[in-house]
């Protein structure tokens, strides 16, 4: 099965608790006003993939210690059955993985992997959810959901808007999710990837606060350096 994304990265580390896989799906038609990725959107960008590519990459990001998955965009629910695979997947690969570093290395190391979680972002409430949207939630153990509302900023981690719930689906959920689900943001919203060859970019993960972005760029400006194209404006 064939997905089309935007990109990946590892370890991503604003996205949920922990040192995180993240994937991000391309394609959104719901184009919240003030999103900061609307090179997202067009559902014919990014790039095509397998799941299994996908898959290979997680099983990568497990023996180097990730603590999650995180699935966000675009619009995850707008590619439901590779969405469903990718989480079926990844949820078969960390019980295999914790059940053979019990075996092999001790409770230690199986209990990081034991506790991984598989966390998906999307901009729709639950009761939007088409039949096959909600079966390819099957394996998330959480999920955050809710449109992006620019006029609604909160502080809350690892949301963009106050009207953004996280909702934990399963025991491993709950236990990761519970102490968040009312906690503020208190380390850095934004994490900064620098991309280097012919023209250097950056890429920026995260959820940031209000304003953020527009001091980013006033402050590369005062530091001789101007920001081409950046995602979050029209």
């Amino acid at each position: 099965m064939d997905v089309r994304i935007s990109g990946t990265h590892f370890p991503l580390e604003t996205l949920g608790p922990g040192r995180r896989l993240g994937v991000w799906f391309q394609g959104c038609s719901l184009a919240c006003a003030g999103c900061m990725s609307r090179h997202t959107w067009d559902a014919r960008g990014g790039t095509h993939v397998s799941v299994s590519a996908l898959l290979e990459l997680w099983g990568e990001a497990l023996e180097r210690g990730a603590e999650g998955l995180t699935v966000s965009g675009g619009e995850p629910l707008q590619q439901p059955d590779a969405l469903a695979g990718l989480l079926a997947g990844a949820a078969g690969l960390r019980d295999e993985a914790a059940g053979g570093s019990a075996a092999g290395a001790g409770a230690g190391a199986a209990g990081g992997i034991a506790t991984a979680d598989l966390l998906v972002y999307t901009g729709y409430e639950p009761t939007e959810l088409t039949e096959a949207q909600a079966a390819a939630l099957r394996y998330a153990d959480a999920v955050v959901t809710g449109r992006f509302r620019v006029a609604e900023p909160t502080g809350l981690v690892w949301r963009g808007s106050a009207n953004q719930r996280i909702r934990p689906r399963t025991p491993r959920g709950v236990a990761r999710y519970a102490p968040h689900l009312e906690r503020e943001s208190t380390g850095a919203r934004l994490q900064v990837v620098v991309d280097t060859g012919a023209t250097v970019g950056l890429r920026l993960y995260g959820v940031p606060s209000r304003g953020e972005l527009a001091l980013l760029e006033r402050r590369s400006k005062g530091a001789g350096v101007s920001l081409s194209d950046p995602s979050w404006r029209p």
